[in-house]
């Protein structure tokens, strides 16, 4: 939209209708209110966040977040993005003894969690008979190759292809939208499930209820595609 009226303003500068002092008002007040949306960004930090990688990729965007264990700041954010690696149990563990994960189940403004972000923002892990957050009421499964071994192996690491996408964090995506997994659990197809991947059999790779938004795949390590996704969760 604001790309769209700048253009318009620049067709009308250099056919001599609008004054080069309008249009350089008009260009920076869109551009303004664009990092303003994207200014209060918080990584929520923890023993099994991967925050460095995911804040290079937001600085990549033009967004310096803050990187913080502060249950107020974290209130504060205008967007939260919880990353994650590792091992369930050990995280949540980590953030009970913190109470963060009251604070994250609480947030009202959009909050992204990512990979082993995803899976504690469910119901259960079978990673170590883990309890999670239960904001998506799902199980999360560990991958069963069933006899398919010499085909798949666990974890699953390298690229798939992201399938039926829905909703905002997709918004100008391909149906040839490849993104970078790294897990050996997996959300199972629920009716919050946005987008989906196969390996072995179809899983969630992306999950969305309310103002909360979860991806299995890693954003940072997924390229254009990546990227493209982290700036719609950002515009939302």
């Amino acid at each position: 939209m604001h790309s769209l009226l700048n253009t318009h303003y620049y067709l009308l500068l250099i056919s001599k209708q609008i004054e080069p002092i309008i249009f350089v008002h008009c260009f920076y007040f869109f551009k303004i209110e664009i990092q303003k949306n994207m200014s209060n960004i918080v990584i929520i930090k923890y023993n099994a966040g991967n925050t460095q990688s995911v804040s290079y990729a937001l600085e990549r965007l033009g967004v310096n977040p803050l990187i913080t264990d502060d249950p107020e700041q974290i209130r504060k954010a205008d967007k939260v993005i919880f990353p994650g690696v590792g091992e369930a149990s050990t995280a949540m563990n980590y953030l009970k003894e913190r109470k963060l994960d009251k604070v994250i189940k609480e947030l009202k403004q959009p909050v992204l969690g990512i990979c082993v972000g995803m899976q504690l923002l469910c119901t259960y892990s079978e990673e170590n008979d883990t309890p999670c957050m239960g904001v998506f009421d799902l199980q999360v499964r560990r991958f069963a190759p069933n006899g398919q071994a010499t085909r798949f192996k666990v974890p699953q690491i390298g690229w798939n292809r992201l399938t039926d996408m829905q909703g905002e964090l997709f918004k100008g995506l391909t149906s040839e939208s490849y993104v970078y997994f790294v897990h050996s659990y997996y959300a199972e197809l629920s009716p919050y499930t946005v987008a989906k991947a196969n390996y072995i059999a179809d899983f969630t790779a992306a999950l969305q209820k309310d103002n909360f938004y979860a991806l299995q795949f890693h954003t940072e390590k997924s390229g254009k595609v990546g990227a493209k996704i982290l700036e719609n969760f950002l515009n939302i």
